[in-house]
Order: structure tokens, then C-alpha cells, then sequence
């Protein structure tokens, strides 16, 4: 297929109320006006970015991993989203991606922002996750990954790139820099899917969930403080006749990311 149609949700996360949370999402989703094949939630869009891991995590059958094979069941879509998991005693800013079928796979955040204390309260990941659907490659990032070209990297084995985050007012400027730039370098679709509101911190989100092309055009883009959904198609017809026309991968160096 050369059209593949994915929906972003921009909340206003309510802080540590799981059963809210979900409730909002459910509302939202059952709005929408047309059918998608994918669906991108933020970063810890249950609860919002706590560092009460361990009071609020959940195992792999709790009750948000069943909200999304519900909800990726009744409306036939990949559902993707980063919760707190408890697994065999270690907590994880685990990026969900649950398929329509009930099956799933999974990303624990590797880069923990250690200003915000992530890494006193989560364990880092060190597995990328790559994904299909309907013939179009999916590489899923959490918020600070955005900060590190490497571990960003295609080596022509992605098509589109996505960023799920909780990434603060202040540095607005840095998130719309950095995913153009993620674009250009990996000449991949790029996705950030921010959330809006202020926290129980007190730290503002501004949104701009947005999507850039990979010439580093803006194609899609959600207003600061806007809550609710938006959904575009992207071609993957477009993109290979770029990377045909323009191959700056068979140029790339050869280095791999050591563990």
C-alpha cells in the first residue's frame, strides 16, 4: 500500500489518575470522524511523567495494557503509547505498541532525563523497536531519545520516525529543531507527539505535536494547547522516489552503536 493513515492525540494529561486518563482517551478515540490504521498516544499517558514509579507502575496485564487491546480490537488500529510497567521487580517507561490482534511489542526508553531524576526512579532500555504495518516502517522513540542522533539512526530500515513525549514549554524551540533535523539526517517521516497542560510540578507543555517529511517540510502540526486528535496520510510512494532521487543513505558511515 502506498497511503498509510496515522492519527496523533495531543491530552491534557490528568496527573496520576490511570482510570481518567483512559476514560478522556476512550472519549477522544470514539470520536474521531474516519477510520486509521495507527494511533499515537504521548509519553506516560496514563499518568503523566511521575517519578512515582514504583506506586504507580503496572504489570504487562494490567489494567492500561487491556484498555489497548480493546480499544486496538473495536477499531482495528496499532495503538501506541508509553506507560509505567513493573517487570520482575525493575520499572520501565515502556513504550506499548499494541497491534489490533491483541499482540504486542515493546521499548523501554533508553535515554532517562536525569535532570528530571528518570534515572533514579526508571531502568534504561537498550533494544530498539521496529514495527510494520500495511507495507510502512516504524521506528519508536521516547522524548529525550530525541536528543541522540546515533541511537536515532536509520540504516534504511525505518520509513517513519516517531518521538512520544512529555517535552516542557521552555525548550519548544529545541523540540521543533531536533525533529526537523531527525527528518533531514534519516531522510525519514518524523513524528513528535507532545502532550499539553501543566503538571503537579508545575512544568507547562505546549503541544506542537507535529509531523515533518523527509525534506524537512512541516506537513502537519497541532496549535499550542490544543487537546484532541489529528490525522494524516502519508505516502510511502513519495518517500522512496525522494530516497531513489536523493540517496544520502548509501553514503552514511558504517559505525554501530555499542551497548
Amino acid at each position: 500500500m502506498d497511503m498509510i493513515k496515522i492519527t496523533l492525540i495531543q491530552p491534557d494529561i490528568i496527573w496520576e489518575d490511570i482510570d481518567a486518563n483512559l476514560a478522556r482517551y476512550s472519549t477522544i478515540i470514539e470520536g474521531f470522524q474516519e477510520a486509521t490504521e495507527v494511533v499515537l498516544l504521548p509519553e506516560l499517558f496514563s499518568t503523566g511523567f511521575s517519578m512515582r514509579s514504583r506506586e504507580l507502575a503496572e504489570p504487562m496485564e494490567g489494567k492500561t495494557m487491556e484498555w489497548m487491546a480493546d480499544q486496538a480490537d473495536k477499531f482495528k488500529f496499532a495503538l501506541a503509547g508509553s506507560i509505567i510497567i513493573n517487570d520482575e521487580g525493575n520499572f520501565y517507561n515502556r513504550l506499548i505498541w499494541m497491534q489490533k490482534d491483541g499482540s504486542y511489542h515493546y521499548y523501554d526508553k533508553r535515554h532517562l532525563f536525569r535532570m528530571g531524576g528518570e534515572d533514579e526512579h526508571y531502568s534504561p532500555g537498550n533494544k530498539p523497536l521496529l514495527v510494520e504495518v500495511n507495507g510502512a516502517r516504524f521506528r519508536l522513540l521516547v522524548c529525550y531519545d530525541l536528543r541522540f542522533p546515533v541511537w536515532s539512526r536509520n540504516r534504511n530500515d525505518y520509513d517513519i520516525l516517531v518521538y512520544l513525549a512529555n517535552w516542557p514549554s521552555p525548550r519548544r524551540d529545541v523540540w521543533n529543531t531536533l525533529l526537523k533535523a531527525r527528518a533531514l539526517e534519516n531522510q525519514s517521516y518524523t513524528i513528535g507527539v507532545n502532550r499539553v497542560g501543566k503538571d503537579a510540578m508545575g512544568i507547562d507543555y505546549n503541544g506542537e505535536s507535529m509531523v515533518y517529511d523527509a525534506r524537512g517540510n512541516r506537513i502537519a502540526y497541532m496549535e499550542p494547547g490544543f487537546t484532541g486528535s489529528h490525522t494524516i496520510q502519508l505516502s510511502l510512494e513519495q518517500l522512496s522516489a525522494f530516497r531513489k532521487k536523493f540517496p544520502v543513505w548509501r553514503d552514511a558511515d558504517p559505525f554501530m552503536l555499542g551497548d
